[in-house]
């Protein structure tokens, strides 16, 4: 078997479908497992202590795979019961992570400093119900690549919030800002590094720029700087600390979507090609740090694309999926791996 990639898309309801031949041919995972083959899976994480293993977020606990995606074994753990939306490692110090849950359980933060063998509550949890989404849920975890005790999570709907001593306390920020109503609905924050480090936060209708820290922040409306309204998703190219991408489409679902790339760091931003109009809001980003330049998109109605060049241009993968909740590639192919459920 050559060494190709591995292409990994979470799903609401048929768990993570995977590909280990470069988006050729697609597999469901096995029945019998830790993890359902018709789950609901909400966020992937590479493993930054295995670059061949991916933790999974799902409606009911935490999962890791140690054969990129083939077999799913639960983490007994404090997550057991919550469901998981986001996990997010410190590149400083990889063995802290921190899990964001949510919708349809309680929406709060989890700590561990292990590499995610074991986890404990931090302080931020949400109330139990929220307007607009019913019940919140934490969707944006951003961790100072320079310090594992700062991190930002942001909370749809619930507002943005910062510790600066590793979740032990917080402080809800988005309060302050001058243009706060309407956005307590935040979808994502990327902190990039450099002098000055900037800090992004997108809500559901804009983008909040901070070069001081927090201190101070411009804001961006989605509709005037993009063309459409809803703005979901943002991804930092690795190594990089000007180029990101954002994510956007006209709703929730949707019935279109764009990709737009800054290479300063937010400031200003260009639309990119998409060879194929999306059928839905862009929903997901996924990257590695092998190769910067190569790039998976999702919509929220399952059409998959991808980059060879960073982002600039982006072509829709033959295969499409139901919902896609989250997505990521591993630069390896198993080769022990169970390959039943053929999807194509």
């Amino acid at each position: 078997m050559t060494n190709e990639r591995t292409l990994l898309v979470a799903t609401d309801g048929q768990a993570v479908m995977r590909s280990h031949d470069d988006g050729k041919s697609w597999y469901r995972i096995n029945t019998g497992q830790d993890l359902e083959f018709d789950d609901r899976v909400r966020c992937l994480l590479i493993d930054p202590a295995d670059p061949r293993a991916i933790f999974a977020g799902a409606e009911r606990g935490l999962f890791r795979s140690a054969d990129s995606g083939s077999r799913w074994d639960r983490v007994d753990c404090a997550l057991n019961d919550y469901a998981v939306w986001k996990l997010v490692a410190s590149e400083s110090d990889p063995k802290v992570i921190y899990a964001g849950t949510g919708s349809p359980t309680r929406s709060i933060l989890f700590r561990s400093r292990d590499g995610g063998a074991s986890w404990e509550r931090t302080p931020l949890e949400m109330p139990e119900r929220c307007a607009g989404v019913s019940r919140p849920r934490m969707l944006a975890i951003a961790i100072d690549p320079d310090d594992a005790n700062d991190v930002m999570v942001g909370v749809e709907e619930g507002g943005y919030f910062r510790s600066r001593d590793g979740g032990d306390s917080w402080k809800r920020l988005d309060t302050e800002w001058e243009q706060h109503p309407g956005n307590s609905d935040v979808h994502d924050i990327v902190i990039m590094p450099g002098d000055p480090k900037v800090i992004l936060v997108l809500t559901v209708v804009s983008l909040f720029r901070s070069t001081d820290d927090g201190k101070s922040w411009t804001y961006m409306n989605a509709r005037d700087t993009w063309g459409l309204r809803y703005s979901r998703k943002l991804e930092r190219k690795h190594g990089s600390n000007r180029k990101l991408l954002l994510g956007i489409g006209d709703g929730t679902p949707g019935t279109k979507a764009a990709v737009f790339a800054s290479d300063d760091a937010g400031e200003s931003w260009t639309p990119m090609e998409m060879d194929t109009p999306a059928n839905s809001c862009l929903w997901a980003f996924g990257s590695n740090v092998a190769n910067p330049d190569f790039l998976l998109a999702g919509t929220k109605f399952g059409n998959l694309y991808r980059s060879e060049d960073g982002g600039h241009h982006w072509t829709k993968e033959w295969r499409e999926f139901n919902e896609i909740t989250d997505l990521v590639w591993v630069d390896a192919v198993p080769q022990d791996m169970e390959l039943p459920h053929v999807t194509g």
